[in-house]
């Protein structure tokens, strides 16, 4: 599961890192979060499929999900391609895949990111959908706690919650005690030396003046790649580890 893919830099870095990755380490499943994708926000219809044809099974997404408008052209008609499953009922696309051997959840969270349905309740109801415990979640929410809370709620409901959205890589992952694995968040797929991705300027500017500006994709020829690899119990659904895999790369 890899983490938010910052603009073309990202997209790069993981074209560069994952077919070596998936050969190396044995691979199954891969799930990225691409909401960031198209220039640090949102997503485009070819970047879906480039993402798909550089190896990336579930592209999940969150609060930046809709910034490119295309996106509601062509959102339903790839399954894959996630948008967080506690949204609105009517709103496009879907929250959660079934893959046929395991499912990917999409949610997002509440503390400090917006009015959604609440991500505990509809988390049930998609599990209770299911027979098997194979199921991979990402919750795209700001607080650590939040996404902790949720994690043990499910523990033993679910393989892995893995969270995303502040781009930062946590140390806390970890097997919970009923077998779910666990990260607070994956990190990100962006510039070194960046505020989480976007040129450090306008990011000073805004919070020594408490006034807006544009926040633009850093240009690096260095990337963080931050990811873990979780191994599960085919039988059990239960997780067997979950190890971060972060590295820098050179484009």
């Amino acid at each position: 599961m890899i983490g938010d893919m910052i603009g073309r830099n990202g997209r790069d870095a993981v074209k560069q890192v994952l077919s070596i990755k998936k050969k190396s380490l044995g691979i199954d499943l891969v799930i990225a979060n691409g909401e960031n994708s198209a220039g640090g926000f949102g997503i485009t219809k070819n970047i879906t499929q480039e993402l798909q044809l550089m190896g990336v099974d579930v592209i999940t997404s969150g609060n930046h999900i809709w910034d490119q408008k295309e996106v509601l052209g062509f959102i339903d008609s790839e399954p894959r391609l996630l948008r967080p499953a506690n949204y609105p009922e009517a709103t496009p696309g879907n929250g959660w895949v079934d893959l046929g051997d395991i499912v990917v959840i999409n949610l997002i969270g509440r503390l400090f990111v917006g009015e959604f349905d609440c991500p505990f309740k509809i988390s049930e109801e998609i599990i209770s959908k299911f027979s098997t415990k194979k199921i991979l979640i990402d919750f795209h929410a700001e607080a650590t706690s939040e996404k902790s809370a949720l994690a043990h709620f499910l523990d033993g409901k679910v393989s892995a919650v893995v969270g995303t959205h502040t781009h930062v890589p946590t140390a806390d992952n970890c097997i919970l005690p009923k077998g779910t694995a666990f990260v607070s968040d994956l990190g990100m797929v962006g510039s070194l030396n960046s505020v989480i991705g976007f040129d450090p300027e306008p990011a000073i500017f805004k919070f020594r003046n408490q006034m807006p500006a544009r926040m633009k994709v850093k240009q690096s020829l260095k990337i963080q790649f931050n990811s873990v690899l979780i191994d599960i119990d085919d039988i059990t659904g239960r997780a067997v580890s979950i190890c971060r895999i972060d590295e820098t790369v050179d484009l």
